[in-house]
């Protein structure tokens, strides 16, 4: 028990620094591209932490015929979005509300709201079409919406890429820039830097969802609570970091945007795949997520375009929605 549990704290520590290593190098990848913290941190920043994860149940549903094999990938491509619109938004809240508190901020958040609108306008967009679809079982339809939906995104990058916004000038030192003593932020540096955190990121967290898998049945945890409520957590536990050390420094836009921008692209591209490659029939578990995080979204939405502002109270909403659904899951 007691090495489980040192395992676990090593693997979370990987994870920390990592994650540090990441955001530092990815804001100067931003400076070196010359683009704004939109396009950081809803693509460099969402596609980068949300790639590696999306694509094994993606190869899964691809390469393998096997209906649970199908059905796990559906699970797993609707889970994320739920898990970044709930729980991710509700630990990015909290952050910001404990970093009020120690003086360090303001509870409001500073993002560009222009950035916060389209995200969140086409999440709630594409996956309401996503979801709708996976209640008709026309199959020429599928098709259609995945094809679609993958081309959404390209829209989405296009929109993104030229959007008019200032570069950060605000950059801490590249870390591996300090570390060997070079003159300025090579490019090769910067780069080396992204893929060894991102290497660093996956390895942590493939750790930590081993070392709490066995741990959960050393300690006789459920299965259903496990796959349903601690793997996720955990597998999500790159963005939340993420967003908390940007929302320390008081840069929402990154925090958030990589978090909206992830879901934009959990929705598009790996939605796409699965109405593509398996009938998408969303009943049960995945559909009571899929509602909730529709829910969560399109309140966080209306209260950016009434209020013309966000705050930790809003992110932190997102919760109670995390804990309906676990709700749901223990009475089901």
């Amino acid at each position: 028990m007691i090495l489980l549990i040192a395992q676990l704290l090593m693997a979370l520590g990987l994870i920390l620094v990592s994650c540090e290593l990441f955001t530092n190098a990815i804001e100067w990848a931003g400076v070196r591209l010359k683009v704004g913290s939109g396009v950081v941190g809803s693509v460099l920043s969402g596609v980068g932490t949300a790639l590696p994860e999306t694509m094994v149940p993606i190869i899964a549903i691809v390469f393998s015929s096997n209906a649970e094999s199908h059905a796990v990938g559906i699970g797993a491509i609707a889970g994320a979005p739920f898990m970044l619109g709930t729980l991710t938004l509700f630990v990015t809240g909290l952050a910001i509300s404990i970093y009020a508190l120690l003086g360090k901020r303001k509870r409001t958040v500073d993002a560009d709201q222009n950035v916060l609108r389209r995200d969140l306008s086409t999440f709630l967009l594409v996956y309401l079409v996503a979801v709708l679809t996976g209640l008709i079982p026309w199959i020429w339809l599928h098709y259609v919406v995945g094809l679609s939906l993958i081309g959404a995104y390209g829209y989405y990058l296009y929109r993104t890429l030229n959007d008019i916004q200032e570069t950060d000038a605000d950059v801490d030192p590249l870390y591996f820039a300090r570390f060997l003593r070079a003159p300025r932020a090579h490019s090769y540096l910067i780069a080396f830097q992204v893929v060894l955190a991102l290497a660093g990121i996956i390895g942590g967290a493939k750790w930590f969802v081993s070392s709490l898998s066995t741990l959960a049945v050393f300690a006789q945890v459920s299965p259903l609570v496990l796959s349903m409520i601690l793997t996720p957590i955990a597998t999500e536990l790159p963005e939340k970091m993420n967003s908390v050390i940007w929302t320390g420094r008081g840069k929402d836009t990154l925090a958030l945007g990589n978090v909206t921008g992830a879901m934009v692209f959990q929705s598009c591209f790996p939605v796409g795949i699965g109405l593509l490659f398996t009938p998408w029939h969303l009943t049960g578990t995945t559909l009571v997520s899929a509602l909730l995080v529709l829910a969560s979204i399109g309140l966080l939405y209306l209260s950016l375009i009434w209020r013309k502002r966000l705050t930790a109270n809003n992110l932190m909403l997102g919760g109670s929605f995390y804990a309906l659904f676990v709700f749901y899951l223990l009475m089901a």
